[in-house]
């Protein structure tokens, strides 16, 4: 036989759920949304380090030297950001960059994705109050540069 009590509290356990799941899955989400573009941005500047670290093993009298430098770098970055999925459409040559000035005989490699990429795999969301979640900027950069 059911009390009174008991018959009231019927329908608090399914709404105690309802607001504990609401939390937890706002904390994964966070979790998500924000560890992906961060780990991209460790790959980046690590690649970005690993492409200028390369290139500084270049012999200074190597014929077209310049040339070889970039071609060393962007190879570098290519073969650092191959484990990137292709869903994220990472673009080397267009997403990266490598310059050699000649003058100053500085080399900069740098890396300039999008974020606007990232929406097709990932979903945003516009939450009231609070805004675009993640809230990212529009262009995860990185940059690595070694004057010789």
């Amino acid at each position: 036989m059911k009390t009174g009590f008991r018959r009231s509290q019927k329908g608090a356990v399914a709404i105690e759920f309802a607001l504990v799941f609401i939390i937890f899955f706002a904390v994964f989400y966070g979790l998500v949304s924000y560890g992906l573009p961060f780990v991209m941005m460790q790959s980046f500047n690590q690649a970005t380090a690993e492409a200028v670290r390369r290139s500084v093993a270049v012999d200074p009298t190597t014929p077209n030297y310049s040339t070889v430098v970039v071609s060393t770098a962007n190879a570098a970055l290519t073969q650092q950001l191959q484990w990137l999925p292709s869903a994220l459409n990472l673009v080397v040559g267009v997403d990266t960059s490598s310059v050699y000035d000649t003058g100053s005989g500085t080399l900069t490699v740098s890396v300039n994705y999008p974020v606007s990429k990232l929406n097709q795999i990932m979903p945003f969301l516009v939450l009231p109050g609070v805004g675009t979640v993640p809230n990212l900027p529009t262009h995860l950069t990185a940059r690595s540069s070694l004057q010789f």
